[in-house]
């Protein structure tokens, strides 16, 4: 079957899916008979202890089929596994004064070019020195719609994707980019370096991306448990053993470009968990975003915004034009 241009069909979740607090598993033969506890130290995406998972258990915040369960509760396959992380989790989370590259900002909303390596919001494993903890103390002023562990935040991007973000001022704000991110009109183009020479100078990549049912902690192209994901691609240069993509989302999911591109056989250089490494010294995949563009929440006039590509692309750029 071609991987290009494919159309699943599949129905589009309510809101927008990168920022929810709930995550949720359904549990394959594999996995059963497994204790609840291990099974979501395995699963969960960030690095976390046992004991963590045991103390959500024990607070009422892990459920099976909609039940609360121990933590010695043996998995049954089938069985559909909630977690609904506390807010509490980050504790003391404080404003730092973390450096930041502003794009634009007024007193509706912020564009930052976030750095490659910076967390976007506070999570287990990373309580601290995110753009959250950065933007508390630069605007002092953030939504609170996502609480307040995710003040101002809309949307994100990968700790290791570089560029443009944006968050929030105030409540109305919020509301109103988050229903642009939901009708897919907000403008997001990336740039990125893949692995291979792609046999189409354009092209759209319409696949459902789940849970890897192999491994929890990543994403794959699957029909079970997914969601619609859509991504659009032109080539803006070859070189043989690489090429150089723009990239453009129509939806957001996790890991969207990097699962996409994986699936069409041409993965981001430089991702450690999708890829592999091509002999580059980047630290993490070569992914930027470079575009963004949404209508202003009270203005109602179209912005758009553009980040050059970061040094450390250049330079594998660079070093792909000279051989």
């Amino acid at each position: 079957m071609n991987k290009l241009n494919k159309d699943v069909n599949q129905p589009e979740a309510a809101g927008y899916e990168e920022e929810k607090d709930v995550t949720e598993w359904t549990v394959t033969g594999e996995n059963a008979r497994e204790r609840i506890d291990k099974y979501i130290t395995e699963a969960w995406e960030e690095n976390i202890s046992r004991s963590q998972v045991q103390l959500w258990i024990s607070g009422g915040h892990v459920t099976v089929n909609g039940e609360q369960v121990k933590a010695n509760y043996k998995l049954f396959e089938g069985d559909i596994v909630t977690v609904t992380v506390p807010e509490t989790e980050v504790t003391d989370l404080v404003a730092e004064n973390i450096p930041l590259e502003i794009v634009y900002e007024d007193s509706d909303v912020i564009v930052v070019n976030k750095k490659r390596g910076m967390v976007v919001h506070p999570a287990v494993g990373h309580p601290s020195g995110t753009l959250v903890n950065a933007l508390m103390y630069h605007c002092k002023d953030l939504s609170g719609i996502n609480g307040e562990i995710r003040p101002g935040i809309v949307h994100r991007i990968d700790k290791d994707t570089s560029g443009l973000i944006m968050a929030a001022k105030n409540d109305a704000s919020h509301a109103s980019l988050a229903a642009q991110l939901k009708e897919h009109s907000v403008t997001r183009r990336y740039i990125a370096i893949v692995q291979g020479n792609l046999s189409h100078d354009k092209g759209t990549v319409d696949a459902p991306i789940g849970r890897d049912p192999q491994d929890r902690k990543l994403y794959v192209v699957t029909q079970k448990n997914s969601k619609k994901s859509v991504t659009h691609f032109t080539v803006l240069e070859r070189f043989g053993d690489c090429t150089l993509v723009e990239l453009q989302l129509e939806t957001g999911r996790t890991h969207q470009i990097r699962v996409h591109m994986k699936f069409i056989g041409h993965p981001l250089v430089g991702d450690p968990i999708y890829g592999r490494s091509k002999g580059t010294t980047m630290e993490g995949q070569a992914l930027h975003a470079a575009v963004l563009g949404f209508v202003h929440p009270s203005s109602g006039e179209y912005l758009e915004f553009s980040a050059p590509i970061p040094a450390d692309m250049e330079d594998v750029l660079f070093t792909l034009r000279s051989r």
